[in-house]
């Protein structure tokens, strides 16, 4: 029994090894080996309960690397089988990413021959519509969007995007992801932030149902901080606070700021900290 226990513990350190690992690598270089053999050895490896350790992974990143563009294609099938399992497995999104990051053109490649980028945004969209709160499959959608050559960047997809991302909101307010998300798509360009009116409306349809939810709060607060000038819906949905507008001589961000103290205590210090700092020019 006892030897049975060392056994598996040492199998345990030799997987979880960096030593051992880069050893590896360096004798598969030294003999040349045919390292397609060497991603069958990675499955197996894998297989018995190894898709969460990242030695593993990075080692398979390493002979992809190594292999190029051969690998491309197999290597997004072999991590949406591994997601088919775990839809939030961290190494294997990562993974994914890194054949765009740091192989762009193996990727480009691979992507294409799967049937485009565009594909890649629906296999978001499915995981999304299993379990909305995938906070990796929303990760990825924003990658692909802003880092695919053939899709346009944000400016080209801004729309679409905007109306993908509200709809969740509205499905399930309390999701940060779907927050994030709207606030990225107009990253570097607040002018359009702030004059797109899906965005304040999207802000006061969720606060009209639920006047605490701190994510609509603080995306209306980066939109008065950026110059979003007041409506009659922002005074409606103050007035429930007992603020009115029209007769109050504050600035509406720093309404919104007292506000978030009050619903927010444990970034009580963090809202106060943006009241001071409010910029003199913001209503």
């Amino acid at each position: 029994m006892g030897e049975m226990a060392h056994g598996r513990q040492r199998d345990l350190n030799f997987r979880t090894s960096v030593r051992v690992w880069h050893f590896r690598r360096l004798i598969l270089e030294s003999l040349q080996s045919d390292l397609r053999d060497e991603m069958k050895f990675f499955e197996l490896v894998a297989n018995k309960g190894n898709h969460k350790n990242y030695q593993i992974w990075h080692h398979r990143r390493w002979v992809a690397e190594k292999l190029g563009t051969i690998a491309a294609t197999s290597e997004l099938q072999f991590t949406q089988e591994v997601l088919s399992l775990d839809a939030k497995n961290y190494h294997a999104w990562s993974h994914r990413q890194e054949l765009s990051s740091h192989i762009i053109f193996m990727a480009q490649w691979a992507l294409q021959a799967l049937g485009g980028w565009e594909n890649e945004l629906e296999y978001c969209r499915e995981l999304l519509e299993v379990d909305i709160l995938n906070n990796s499959a929303w990760n990825q959608r924003y990658f692909v969007i802003t880092k695919s050559p053939f899709l346009g960047g944000l400016p080209a997809m801004r729309d679409s995007e905007v109306s993908f991302c509200t709809n969740a909101i509205i499905e399930n307010p309390d999701n940060e992801s779907p927050w994030r998300f709207l606030r990225g798509l107009y990253k570097g360009d607040n002018e359009a932030f702030v004059n797109d009116p899906a965005i304040s409306k999207v802000c006061i349809c969720v606060l009209e149902k639920n006047k605490n939810c701190v994510f609509a709060l603080s995306l209306l607060l980066d939109l008065l901080c950026y110059g979003f000038q007041p409506t009659p819906d922002l005074n409606r949905i103050l007035s429930t606070w007992g603020f009115s507008g029209s007769e109050s001589d504050q600035k509406y961000a720093n309404l919104v700021c007292l506000i978030l103290e009050k619903v927010d205590p444990m970034r009580a210090r963090y809202w106060i900290w943006r009241r001071d700092s409010l910029p003199s020019h913001v209503c």
